[in-house]
C-alpha cells in the first residue's frame, strides 16, 4: 500500500512502479511552522459535495500532491490529522467536479466537468441517494447521466419498461408506480399534456417531492404554472419548479459550455432546500425565487427572445431605414432630376457609409439622454422617492444594448470607411483629376486650413473610436464584474460622455464650413450629418447645464435623500 505521510513540515508520496507518478517522492514543505491540520479547511455539505480547499495562497504545489496522491495507486491514501483521505477511484471516475481555491494569488478557480475530474470528498459509509425521474426522454436521459455520474443512484419510471434501450448504463428502469416506490424525489420529465396519467399515483405520491420541469411552446399558453397546475392534480405532494431553464445539450456539454443558473422555487421550504443541494452537486448555481407563484415567470424565461434587446433592435432599424431613404432623396433622385445623373451606385457604399456613423452617434447619445432626463425629473420634483414612468424606467434598463448596437454600427463605418480606397469610382475619380491636371497643366495650391479640418477630423475620429471599443469592452460581464461600481461608473458616466463629445466633434468638423450653407439644401433638405447632430447636441448643452456646481449640488442632495417639502 502506497501511503501519503505528513512528517513534521514535511509531506511526501511515494511513486509506485508502472504509475503515471514521477520516480522521485514528491516533497512539500511548509513555508511556516503552522500545521497542515490547522491550514486546511474541509467544507462537505452531503457526502457528494465538492471539497473546497482555502488558505493556500502560498502552497499552490498542494493541489498538485493531492491530485497526484490519487494517481499513485487505487489504494492510495492520505494520512493526515484530520483522517482526511481521497475516495475510490471508482468513485473519482464518477464523481462531481472539484472545485479548488488556493487564494487570490493563485489560479482562482478550476473546474471540469464530471466526466474528467479527480473530485476529492470525504469517505462514507452513507447510502446513495435515489431519485427518480419521470420520462425517458432527451432531458430525462441527459439529466440521469448527469445525475449517475455525480453519484445519484437513478431510477427511470416509463409508461414502456421494457423498450427503453437509450438510456445510461447503471439506470433501473420501471414502470411508473413502482419507480414512484423507490425515492421520495420524483423528477416529472414529461410535457403538460401527459400529466393526467398522476392523478392515479395520488396514494403513492403523497408526501414526495415532485420536481416540474416542463416548459410550454408559447408564453401564457395556460391560465397558471404547469407546476401550479402539478399541485393541483397531486395536492399531497410538495411541487418544486426547477430545471426547465437547462436544456439537454447543456447537461451534456458541462457546466463551462452552457447558463449554469437554475430557478428554482417552492412552497415548501425543505422540499426547495433538498431540490437545491441537488443541483449544487450537478455543478449548477441554484437561484431561489421564492413560493410556486414564481413558477409562471420562471416558465416564461426560456420562451423569451432577446427581450432586453427588441427595443433597441426596433429602434435601429427605424433610423437606419429613415436615414437611408432620407439620403437616398438627396444623393440619389435629386441629381437624376436636375441633372439627370445616375448616382444609383451610391446606394451600395457611399449611402451606407453614411447612414451607419450617423446612427451609431445618434444610439450613443440616446444612451445618456434617459440619465439627463431623469435628473430633470428629480431636480423638478424635488424627491429621488418617486418612480419614474415606465417608458423611462426600460429605457434606462436598455442603455447597455443601446450602447452596444451603436458601436457595432461603429465598426461598419470604419470597414466602409476603410474600403474607400479601393471603389472604381474613388479610382476613377482620382485618375481622371489627375489626367485633367496634367493637361491643363494647373495645380492645386496646398491649403493650411483644409489640412488641419481634415487631419483633426480623422484623429477625433480615432479617438472617439478608441473610447467607444473601450467603453464595450467594460460592459462586458467578465469584465465588469473585475472592477468595482466607482470604477465602472467612471468608465461608462466620464469616459461614456467623454466618447460623445469627441465622435460629435468629429461630426461637427466634418462639416465645416459646408454646415449651414444654402448650397448644400437640396429641395430645402440639409445634409444627413446635421440630423444626426440634434440629439447629441442636445444632451451635452443639458449635461453641461446639470454640471454647474448651482444644480449639481442640488441634485447630489436630493439623490442623498433630502427632499424639497420634506417635514423633516
Amino acid at each position: 500500500m502506497h501511503r501519503c505521510q505528513v512528517s513534521g513540515e514535511t509531506l511526501k508520496i511515494p511513486a509506485s512502479r508502472g504509475s503515471a507518478a514521477p520516480s522521485a517522492a514528491l516533497q512539500y514543505r511548509s513555508s511556516g511552522p503552522s500545521s497542515w491540520d490547522s491550514q486546511l479547511e474541509l467544507f462537505q455539505e452531503t457526502s457528494f459535495s465538492p471539497l473546497l480547499l482555502r488558505n493556500f495562497a502560498d502552497r499552490p504545489a498542494l493541489l498538485w500532491l493531492l491530485i497526484a496522491a490519487r494517481a499513485t495507486s487505487p489504494s492510495t491514501e492520505l494520512q493526515a490529522p484530520r483522517n482526511f483521505s481521497l475516495p475510490p477511484r471508482s468513485a473519482a471516475r464518477t464523481g462531481c467536479a472539484g472545485r479548488f481555491l488556493l487564494g487570490s494569488a493563485s489560479p482562482t478557480v478550476m473546474e471540469k466537468t464530471c466526466i474528467d475530474v479527480l473530485p476529492l470528498t470525504m469517505n462514507s459509509s452513507e447510502k446513495q441517494e435515489v431519485v427518480c425521474i419521470f420520462g425517458t426522454g432527451d432531458f430525462g436521459r441527459s439529466l440521469g447521466l448527469k445525475m449517475l455520474q455525480c453519484g445519484y443512484s437513478i431510477v427511470f419510471g416509463s409508461r414502456n419498461p421494457q423498450k427503453n434501450n437509450l438510456l445510461p448504463n447503471g439506470a433501473e428502469v420501471l414502470s411508473y408506480s413502482e419507480a414512484a416506490k423507490k425515492s421520495d424525489i420524483i423528477i416529472i420529465a414529461i410535457h403538460r399534456e401527459h400529466y393526467d396519467f398522476l392523478t392515479e399515483l395520488t396514494e403513492v405520491l403523497n408526501g414526495k417531492i415532485l420536481v416540474d420541469i416542463s416548459n410550454n411552446l408559447k408564453i401564457n399558453q395556460y391560465p397558471e404554472s404547469n407546476a401550479e397546475y402539478l399541485a393541483q392534480l397531486v395536492p399531497g405532494a410538495h411541487v418544486v419548479k426547477a430545471f426547465n431553464t437547462i436544456s439537454a445539450w447543456a447537461l451534456q456539454s458541462g457546466a463551462l459550455d452552457a447558463s449554469r443558473q437554475v430557478f428554482v422555487c417552492g412552497n415548501d421550504s425543505k422540499a426547495k432546500q433538498r431540490v437545491m443541494d441537488i443541483v449544487r452537486n450537478l455543478g449548477l448555481t441554484p437561484m431561489d425565487q421564492g413560493s410556486l407563484m414564481a413558477a409562471k415567470e420562471i416558465e416564461k424565461y426560456p420562451l423569451q427572445l432577446f427581450p432586453m434587446w427588441r427595443f433597441p433592435f426596433y429602434l435601429s432599424a427605424v433610423l437606419c431605414i429613415f436615414l437611408f431613404f432620407y439620403c437616398v432623396i438627396r444623393d440619389v433622385i435629386y441629381p437624376y432630376v436636375y441633372e439627370k445623373k445616375d448616382n444609383t451606385f451610391r446606394m451600395a457604399i457611399s449611402i451606407p457609409n453614411r447612414v451607419f456613423p450617423i446612427t451609431a452617434l445618434t444610439l450613443l447619445a440616446l444612451v445618456y439622454l434617459p440619465g439627463v432626463i431623469a435628473a430633470i425629473l428629480q431636480l423638478y420634483r424635488g424627491t429621488k422617492y418617486r418612480r419614474f414612468p415606465d417608458w423611462l424606467d426600460h429605457w434606462m434598463l436598455c442603455r447597455k444594448q443601446l450602447g452596444l448596437l451603436a458601436l457595432g454600427f461603429a465598426f461598419l463605418h470604419v470597414l466602409y470607411t476603410l474600403v474607400i480606397p479601393i471603389r472604381y469610382y474613388v479610382r476613377w475619380r482620382s485618375g481622371n483629376l489627375t489626367v485633367t491636371q496634367a493637361i491643363l497643366k494647373k495645380e492645386n495650391p496646398f491649403s493650411t486650413s483644409s489640412a488641419w479640418l481634415s487631419d483633426s477630423y480623422v484623429a477625433l475620429g480615432i479617438l472617439g473610436f478608441f473610447l467607444f471599443v473601450l467603453l464595450g469592452i467594460t460592459s462586458l460581464p467578465s469584465v465588469s464584474n473585475a472592477v468595482n461600481w466607482r470604477e465602472f461608473r467612471f468608465v461608462q458616466s466620464k469616459l461614456g460622455y467623454l466618447t460623445l463629445i469627441l465622435c460629435t466633434a468629429h461630426t461637427l468638423v466634418y462639416g465645416g464650413k459646408r454646415f449651414l450653407s444654402p448650397s448644400n439644401l437640396r429641395w430645402y433638405l440639409p445634409a444627413a450629418y446635421v440630423l444626426g447632430l440634434i440629439i447629441p447636441c442636445t444632451v451635452l448643452v443639458i449635461k453641461f447645464v446639470l454640471i454647474m456646481p448651482c444644480v449639481d449640488n442640488t441634485l447630489t442632495r436630493i439623490r442623498q435623500g433630502w427632499e424639497r417639502n420634506s417635514k423633516h
